[in-house]
């Protein structure tokens, strides 16, 4: 694609970048094939070749950005299936992050649009707020219907049954190997993680230090970044995220750390491009090291090799979430591990397509994620599973909102599955087989 960019213009690093990613692209129409939006809209604005030209138009112009630009923007799920299907390689995700920041900068949305993202901003990233805020939304669910807005409506609808109690294993701590130590590993613990589902930490770290890692929980991490980051709110996404940088990089320069360990796979998206976020500031240097060695949670265990196990009769259905398979390209490894630990895994249609979650993507446009949340739960149930696993918190509490399958993380099933205890999603009424 050829653009017009001045060199006064180029001279900006966010633009020096977005003119490599438009150049890169050949407006094929590759993309439009596995586009959600588009595929729910049918708007060519609403796929990534058509976000592409108002991006590059509003970036050369350097015009404020305009109500046409933001809502389509705006309704991206940035699930990245594009660029998983690009036969250019167009960084989509380096380029929407930008045009975010920059809608963020010149455009005015109505007041109460600004008081949903800024309670959002300061709620989401935050455990004890989150969880706060979870308990209001569990007590006013009774009355959504008389909430004015969709949006609203799905706040309340956010709130699980139950909201589990706080675990101190988040607290900064290090927890022993059992056996011989094999690795030295530091666990992203989050933030929506811990108010939702406190039992994927306590998982994660019984089946590492199973496995022979010392894990450590450092202190001063918290959220990724990646919930304001998506919003174009660059100052706040940057503070959280570099807390988690100096954090990482004081146990690095100190013990020592092999991996940094992530199990909600949005959160590894981002920190994995920790060193292009941060390429031009004071951190760069720790936070192309820290980007470095972030993997998800499947990749650490299938360097530990997990042990094999034996047949289980439970039927796994396996959902890709779309940070992990278009985000990280692990496809298989989450797959490779539930067999390897003895469970029958299947796959549904149309696997690479996004369940409509996608960060505060369900809460900010819920009609579009609700018709991709009922596309996905259909699939999924057609496999007749007794369980539904993924990879990613935002994914579970997604299509747990529209099924009765127990949905749980990859990695309570294998902790399981080597000497754990049975996920808590598996209840008895449910009839889930005991694997022993």
């Amino acid at each position: 694609m050829q653009t017009n960019f001045s060199a006064e213009q180029l001279q900006d690093p966010a633009i020096q970048r977005s003119n490599e990613v438009l150049r890169s692209c050949v407006h094929c129409g590759f993309c439009t094939a596995t586009c959600p939006t588009y595929q729910v809209l049918g708007d060519e604005l609403d796929s990534p070749r058509g976000r592409i030209y108002l991006i590059k138009d509003m970036l050369e112009k350097e015009r404020p950005a305009d109500e046409k630009t933001v809502k389509h923007i705006d309704r991206c799920l940035s699930c990245l299936a594009c660029m998983t299907t690009c036969p250019s390689g167009v960084h989509y995700m380096h380029l929407v992050d930008h045009a975010r920041e920059y809608i963020e900068q010149t455009y005015k949305r109505p007041m109460f649009e600004r008081m949903l993202r800024w309670t959002l901003a300061q709620i989401l990233p935050y455990p004890n707020r989150f969880r706060l805020a979870l308990f209001g939304a569990k007590l006013g669910r009774p009355f959504k219907r008389l909430m004015p807005d969709a949006r609203l409506r799905a706040m309340l609808e956010m709130a699980p049954k139950t909201i589990p109690p706080v675990s101190r294993n988040d607290d900064p701590q290090v927890f022993a190997p059992e056996g011989r130590k094999r690795m030295r590993v530091a666990l992203m613990t989050g933030c929506a993680q811990r108010a939702l589902n406190t039992d994927i930490n306590d998982a994660t770290i019984r089946l590492l230090r199973r496995l022979g890692c010392e894990v450590v929980i450092a202190e001063g991490q918290g959220c990724c970044g990646a919930l304001t980051h998506h919003m174009g709110k660059t100052e706040d996404s940057h503070k959280t995220a570099a807390k988690n940088i100096r954090a990482w990089w004081r146990e690095m320069q100190g013990a020592g750390l092999d991996a940094v360990v992530i199990n909600t796979s949005g959160c590894g998206t981002t920190v994995k491009d920790y060193g292009h976020m941060f390429r031009n500031e004071a951190l760069a240097k720790e936070a192309k090291a820290v980007s470095e060695i972030a993997m998800d949670v499947s990749e650490v265990l299938m360097k530990l090799e997990l042990p094999e196990g034996n047949k289980k009769p439970l039927k796994i259905a396996y959902h890709a979430a779309c940070s992990l398979q278009h985000g990280q390209q692990i496809k298989t490894y989450p797959k490779d591990l539930l067999k390897r630990a003895g469970f029958e895994v299947v796959e549904p249609k149309d696997s690479h397509l996004c369940c409509g979650s996608a960060g505060t993507y369900n809460l900010m446009q819920p009609e579009i994620s609700r018709q991709l949340k009922e596309r996905k739960v259909t699939t999924l149930e057609a496999k007749s599973p007794d369980v539904i696993a993924a990879g990613n918190i935002g994914c579970m509490m997604q299509i747990g909102g529209g099924t009765t399958i127990p949905v749980v993380h990859t990695v309570e099933l294998l902790d399981w599955a080597t000497g754990g205890p049975e996920p808590r999603a598996l209840s008895a009424e449910l009839e889930v087989p005991k694997l022993r």
